[in-house]
């Protein structure tokens, strides 16, 4: 069984990990979620699951505001072409829907299948938001407290620069 947002509370709890949860409707989309978040402090993240030419799978999280280009993120990050992966692939291996894509996902990625890749300039942010493996709540975690937790789940991130300056 997937972890539910309760289990990855405690996962925090256990981590000494501070988070702040804000209950708000079901946001699928950065539209819809740009509705709720107004009030919520620090960066809103988008997250994208993606799957590569070669079968590999990526979890590309970076600012909402951010255009991901996926024709050059390949490059970036040394995938070959890559395309969004099928909502049973989600399910699978992360224990979430659409919707509800979120970097906290990890915690139910036992077999380490997914590539996290973070954008630079997020994780250089103090704050950061994503749900809490639920799309009608947003979950505030620091910067570190993310590290913290993603070490935990034994994954390694490419941190890159996700998006092109001009």
């Amino acid at each position: 069984m997937p972890a539910t947002p309760e289990d990855l509370f405690a996962c925090f709890d256990r981590l000494d990990i501070a988070v702040t949860t804000h209950h708000h409707p079901p946001a699928y989309t950065v539209a819809q979620g740009n509705a709720v978040w107004a009030d919520i402090p620090g960066i809103h993240c988008k997250n994208l699951f993606l799957k590569d030419g070669k079968g590999k799978l990526w979890l590309v999280v970076a600012p909402a505001h951010v255009r991901i280009d996926l024709k050059r993120l390949p490059a970036r990050i040394g995938a070959a072409r890559l395309s969004f992966a099928s909502a049973e692939m989600l399910a699978e291996v992360l224990g979430v829907e659409p919707g509800s894509v979120t970097p906290f996902a990890l915690i139910n990625d036992g077999e380490k299948r997914v590539t996290p890749v973070l954008d630079a300039w997020m994780m250089a942010q103090p704050l950061l938001n994503y749900h809490p493996l639920r799309n009608h709540m947003t979950t505030t975690i620091t910067a570190d407290g993310f590290r913290r937790f993603l070490a935990h789940t034994g994954h390694v991130a490419d941190v890159v620069a996700v998006q092109e300056q001009v």
